[in-house]
């Protein structure tokens, strides 16, 4: 490393004058923090611009209620005429319109969606038990709330394969249930509160098999369903606008006509409304879950090298170290 030297000057000529020590000493100290500092912060900005594992750094809502749909394709629903309301809430959100479900039939995508991993589950066998990290349980630990509330389950961590319209397939967090997720946080939708601010940071909704468009003939079932989700979710909706908070609705998988293609919809203050092209699926969405509340992905399978959804927020997001 050069050093400066001193000068002097006489008679329109330079002559050098070496630097006392301590003044050598002094500069070549300077010019190497300087030097190491900028490494350091090069070093760093790239490795956070190339990991695949570095989290976006997203807003954080108060609350989130996911709300899963069942077996529509895309083309049945926005824009069809017969889901008004949903299409009100794609108006009034990020409506992601390359959003695609993993598989079928509906188990694995469930799995796929809470825990990013479809476990070697191909059908809907029933009763699956798991183990491992999953949405739930990383919520819980890291001191959040979680909740999931289905609607005709008869009573709080109901363990049964069905009951009435209520089937545990479209249940994931109950494969869990006495590992890592428990009893109490497995409830009927009867206990989703009337106080809104009482609900637990994220919880995921389940409509029975009469309103999650599942059973029926289209697209009456449809219909139904829309109507179900305005007198169930709306006064959410409204509130979630005041109070910082997050819905998000999507559906397990499509019925088979266009690629397993779905509509998934994020509405909230702090979501920027428009249409969004870029290709997502249920492990994007659970990893932009994760990195809204700053946890892990490395135990959760696929959800661990997805993208989260980082252009669909007011404030842009930035990529943590």
């Amino acid at each position: 490393m050069n050093v400066p030297r001193l000068v002097r000057r006489s008679a329109g000529k330079v002559f050098p004058v070496k630097a006392p020590p301590v003044m050598s000493m002094l500069v070549k100290g300077i010019l190497a923090l300087l030097g190491g500092a900028s490494s350091l912060l090069a070093c760093a900005s790239a490795l956070a611009a190339d990991s695949p594992s570095g989290r976006a750094v997203l807003p954080r809502p108060d609350k989130v209620v996911i709300v899963i749909e069942e077996n529509r394709a895309f083309k049945r629903i926005i824009g069809s005429g017969n889901a008004p309301y949903i299409d009100s809430l794609a108006a009034r959100g990020a409506l992601l319109t390359q959003s695609f479900a993993i598989t079928h039939p509906s188990q694995p995508n469930y799995l796929a969606l809470f825990s990013g991993s479809l476990h070697g589950v191909k059908d809907n066998t029933c009763p699956v038990t798991l183990s491992g990290d999953n949405l739930g349980s990383l919520l819980l630990h890291a001191g959040f709330g979680f909740a999931i509330y289905s609607e005709s389950m008869p009573s709080p961590g109901f363990t049964g394969c069905e009951a009435g319209k209520y089937r545990r397939k479209h249940n994931p967090a109950v494969n869990w249930q006495g590992v890592n997720i428990p009893a109490s946080s497995n409830l009927p939708f009867t206990s989703f509160p009337s106080d809104l601010s009482k609900l637990p940071t994220l919880s995921i909704v389940v409509p029975n098999d009469d309103n999650n468009m599942h059973d029926g003939i289209p697209p009456w079932n449809i219909s139904r369903a829309d109507i179900w989700l305005k007198d169930n979710i709306e006064r959410y909706v409204q509130w979630a606008m005041k109070n910082n908070s997050l819905l998000i609705l999507t559906f397990d998988e499509d019925d088979g006509s266009e690629g397993n293609r779905i509509a998934t919809i994020f509405a909230g203050p702090m979501v920027k409304p428009g249409r969004y092209d870029r290709r997502t699926d249920h492990y994007g969405v659970l990893r932009t879950l994760l990195d809204l509340y700053g946890l892990p992905a490395a135990g959760l399978g696929a959800a661990a090298t997805a993208e989260a959804l980082t252009v669909i927020w007011q404030a842009p997001a930035r990529r943590a170290p």
